[in-house]
């Protein structure tokens, strides 16, 4: 059973970091239209979009310590 378990933390762990990987080519993404723009500063877009992928890091390591 805890075997399961372990498995199933694991996958989740996977799968958050391969969104956390697509959550910060949207924040480049958003950085790159912001330079094309001719702004000199991060929008409020591309930084929300960071904090939402130190989140999700966050969680995929939390999931995947102590395996």
């Amino acid at each position: 059973m805890v075997s399961g378990m372990v498995d199933k933390r694991h996958d989740i762990s996977e799968r958050l970091s391969a969104i956390a990987e697509e959550i910060a080519d949207l924040a480049l993404e958003s950085l790159r239209d912001s330079i094309e723009a001719g702004e000199t500063k991060s929008s409020d877009e591309e930084k929300r979009l960071t904090r939402a992928r130190r989140a999700v890091e966050k969680a995929a390591h939390l999931l995947g310590s102590d395996l």
